[in-house]
């Protein structure tokens, strides 16, 4: 029999697309979670932190709510754009950044915590600017933990289907990701395709725990 490795495909798409916005967005977003005293930082790291409690199907219903054609982002991107979000790939990109956000933005959190406060303070004292500190400073200690977020987010990406499946469906080509994908094969009872993805999906998930591992015992070696 011959399987679709099309889901497949766009499972890695979706996690790689997803993992690059959240270096871009995550990583700043971190770094002004970690240093800031603005009033409002506990309420925007409760609001970064709620996928992590939150049942997938309450936020991908609530982001379908936002992103639909009679939403205010959704309506807005379709009247502006010309770009539906919803039922397609653009759509899980925003979905599955938002639900692995906590993963990117809490491992950078933690190796900015770590970062003496006296280095910062030492390069401010031989009068770098905030710019030129994070830049030489902050980044490369910060380098392991970012390196550990993203490979979190990818592997936390790869097994989304809840959020998938609310804001996606189960278009082929588009956002039939693998999860789905093994999802429909189990209810059409074709256990063969099923097991392939399954065991695919399990081959990249032990890879990344591999690599997840490593970077960890090279972040540990570093800081010892």
């Amino acid at each position: 029999m011959m399987i679709d490795w099309i889901p497949v495909v766009l499972t890695l798409k979706l996690a790689c697309a997803t993992t690059m916005l959240l270096l871009i967005v995550g990583v700043p977003l971190a770094c002004w979670l970690t240093f800031s005293r603005h009033p409002l930082q506990p309420l925007v790291s409760t609001v970064v932190t709620m996928p992590l409690v939150l049942p997938p199907s309450v936020l991908g219903f609530y982001l379908l709510i936002l992103l639909g054609p009679n939403g205010p982002v959704g309506r807005w991107t379709q009247h502006v754009l010309g770009m539906r979000l919803v039922f397609s790939f653009a759509g899980l990109v925003i979905g599955a950044s938002i639900f692995s956000l906590p993963f990117m933005v809490n491992a950078v959190k933690a190796g900015l915590a770590s970062i003496p406060r006296n280095l910062i303070e030492a390069s401010y004292s031989l009068g770098k600017g905030r710019l030129q500190t994070v830049w030489s400073i902050v980044l490369p200690h910060a380098r392991p933990a970012v390196i550990g977020g993203s490979v979190m987010s990818f592997a936390h990406t790869i097994g989304a289907f809840g959020i998938i499946l609310m804001l996606g469906g189960n278009i082929p080509g588009q956002t039939r990701v693998a999860s789905v994908a093994i999802y429909s094969e189990v209810e059409a009872v074709n256990y063969t395709a099923a097991h392939a993805y399954s065991l695919t999906l399990l081959a990249i998930s032990f890879f990344v725990v591999i690599v997840m591992n490593m970077t960890n015992k090279k972040s540990a070696g570093v800081l010892g």
